[in-house]
């Protein structure tokens, strides 16, 4: 009868060491190919995002046109952005308006920082003749003060880790993002 009370105590312990095991996998892989957590570093992408959110990134898909991506920059850092050019589009600012292929867009993001600036315009002149195939132009929100594709240049595609929507730290501050 004490045999059968060890054997069936291993058995137990062996099952919750399985279950254990496979929960960490499970985690491992979800992290390392489906989310991963990220933290805000700086004001670039203010007033959407603030220094010291912590965002979820999703890894799964490919981004496209205002979808906030989070990419590893050429200074060996990873850097959360907007995504704006799309590879072919000709994009160009002019009189704080964008314009892609020549159509305006509007950016709603935009439009708190728009109304705060009284000194030119939240967003200098520039064209883009082309992105390269392969490559998105991206920018951050706080337009004055972001090191972007303005500065680094274009972004290869594979350096992108993924696209984040999801502020979920602070708690107060838990949010959507666009």
């Amino acid at each position: 009868m004490g045999d059968e009370k060890t054997v069936k105590e291993k058995n137990e312990l062996w099952e919750w060491t399985k279950a254990l095991l496979i929960a960490v996998a499970l985690a491992a892989i979800i992290r390392y190919f489906v989310f991963t957590p990220i933290v805000v570093d700086g004001y670039s992408m203010t007033p959407t995002l603030h220094d010291g959110d912590k965002m979820i990134v999703n890894k799964l898909g490919k981004p496209d046109r205002f979808d906030i991506v989070v990419f590893h920059a050429p200074e060996h850092k990873d850097y959360i952005k907007r995504v704006i050019g799309l590879p072919g589009d000709k994009v160009e600012y002019r009189d704080d308006i964008l314009y892609i292929n020549g159509k305006a867009y509007d950016e709603p993001y935009l439009e708190k920082s728009k109304q705060e600036i009284f000194d030119g315009p939240l967003t200098e002149d520039f064209t883009l003749e082309v992105v390269p195939e392969g490559e998105v132009f991206v920018m951050g929100d706080n337009r004055r003060s972001s090191k972007d594709s303005r500065h680094i240049g274009t972004i290869s595609m594979k350096e992108i880790i993924g696209d984040t929507s999801v502020v979920f730290w602070p708690l107060q501050d838990i949010r959507m993002v666009k």
